[in-house]
């Protein structure tokens, strides 16, 4: 459900907030514009606060339920639950009332089902329609509405209609879209641009923050979350960036004093609690982890991203806790979930073998083989369960077949193999499977075996450093 994040900071909507939530608390009604309400439902949804974006959202059909604002909202929350059918109906509705944001909304049901070039089709047929004072703005909700759903290639083509535009609306929308396509060198660009005309804007900061932890520049990505705080101590946006690069930099007790602030400041937002846990994990303190999990369960919307990740979490915790039974139960709450089934069956058989539950972990580990059609990726995830677990010749003989049958030129595993054979004092093999590796999956060989190098050496040099210090 799009949110308009900068009218949200600015003091006009903190006024009507204000005014709203004192008239809610001392109990007297209040009459308010119904698209204002509309704009306090949004901001509660942001927010996680769903039951307080409802009454916001209901209050304003009870004062106008012909406004196109409440409508709207309540055909994209009918979106977020895939409820079609319902969406068309207030699209209908909305139709003889505002031509242009019906357009929007029958395109983002196309969006929403997937169907791309039909909502293309549409968008593109209605801009023959354009008042030429309307087209640049046209443009823009079509770019944003691109973004909302991931199609960055999309608005790309449609914002290169606006090359005659040159303000810093549409510079910001172009970096964004340069973002979403992996254009980061550009991106970082247009968003310094619009920092030297405004250095005070914490948006540019943290996109700019953005732009740079995705480049793995963590430096600078932590220079300019901490710009973004020191111009707002209270930006949420800003802490989260923070909290992420210090986790992405190792440093995980700054990063989790970061994610605690953001926590105080979003406390119904279940990503936090999630990042808490995690970095309470690494310090090996389980309990105190596995009560931000259930916070942040609780706080979950059933349909939460999160949820799939934050029941993993959980399932480690309470393995690490000793409690092997609660930690399967915490899997099987996966099974209705949207994520990827035969990564939990993994993680389920890894508890197992953990646990000295050998023949259970091996009939899970039969089963999801089965099912995903002995998938490379999952049978590959089987043997590093088994190697982490430390069979290591049954692991060592599995990744050796295991290349037999998916080829020598499948990327992925070589460094298991090559870390396998070094906990084997197989040297002779464990070079050679480390030059393999470096040289067909660089990223997965830092992840694998960056420990046994210097800190920050390029994996390009793990092999002839390997050769020059044999016995390390």
């Amino acid at each position: 459900m799009p949110e308009d994040l900068e009218y949200f900071e600015s003091e006009d909507f903190k006024e009507i907030l204000r005014q709203y939530e004192e008239s809610v608390k001392s109990g007297e009604r209040i009459y308010m514009d119904a698209d204002d309400l509309t704009d306090i439902a949004d901001f509660y949804h942001y927010h996680n606060r769903l039951a307080e974006a409802e009454d916001a959202i209901s209050l304003a059909i009870e004062y106008n339920p012909e406004a196109v604002g409440p409508m709207l909202y309540r055909a994209r929350e009918a979106l977020e639950k895939k409820d079609f059918a319902t969406a068309e109906q207030y699209a209908d509705k909305v139709e003889p009332l505002d031509s242009i944001e019906t357009v929007y909304l029958r395109a983002e049901i196309l969006l929403a089902k997937n169907e791309v070039e039909s909502a293309d089709e549409l968008l593109k047929q209605y801009l023959n329609e354009v008042p030429d004072d309307e087209y640049v703005d046209f443009i823009k909700g079509v770019t944003d509405l691109y973004h909302e759903y991931n199609q960055f290639a999309k608005a790309f083509e449609w914002i290169a209609n606006t090359t005659n535009d040159h303000s810093d609306g549409f510079k910001e929308l172009m970096a964004r879209t340069l973002f979403g396509l992996g254009k980061y060198k550009d991106s970082e660009k247009l968003f310094n641009e619009l920092l030297d005309k405004n250095p005070y804007s914490t948006n540019y900061w943290n996109a700019l923050a953005g732009v740079q932890y995705m480049k793995e520049d963590y430096s600078a990505a932590l220079n300019s979350s901490e710009y973004a705080i020191a111009i707002d101590p209270n930006d949420t946006n800003g802490l989260l960036s923070k909290a992420n690069t210090l986790y992405a930099m190792g440093n995980h007790d700054e990063a989790l004093k970061f994610f605690q602030k953001y926590s105080e400041k979003m406390p119904n937002d279940e990503f936090g609690y999630l990042h808490i846990a995690i970095c309470f994990g690494n310090k090996g303190l389980f309990k105190e982890g596995l009560e931000a999990l259930k916070k942040a369960v609780s706080v979950s919307a059933v349909d939460s991203i999160y949820l799939p990740e934050i029941y993993q979490e959980m399932a480690f915790t309470y393995n690490a806790l000793g409690n092997m039974d609660k930690a399967i139960w915490c899997l099987d709450m996966t099974d209705k979930l949207d994520c990827d089934h035969f990564h939990m069956g993994v993680i389920k058989g890894h508890i197992l073998l953990a646990n000295k539950k050998d023949d259970e972990a091996e009939a899970v580990f039969a089963k999801i083989l089965k099912d995903s059609d002995n998938n490379p990726k999952v049978m590959l995830r089987v043997i590093i369960s088994y190697h982490d677990n430390k069979f290591l010749h049954f692991a060592y003989e599995a990744y050796l077949n295991f290349f037999k049958t998916v080829g020598e030129d499948y990327k992925e595993g070589y460094s298991y193999l090559a870390l396998c054979c070094n906990d084997l004092k197989k040297h002779d093999e464990f070079l050679r499977y480390l030059k393999k590796a470096c040289d067909s999956n660089p990223e997965e060989a830092r992840a694998v075996l960056g420990e046994l190098f210097p800190d920050n050496m390029n994996p390009k040099d793990y092999y002839e450093y390997a050769l020059e210090h044999p016995n390390e």
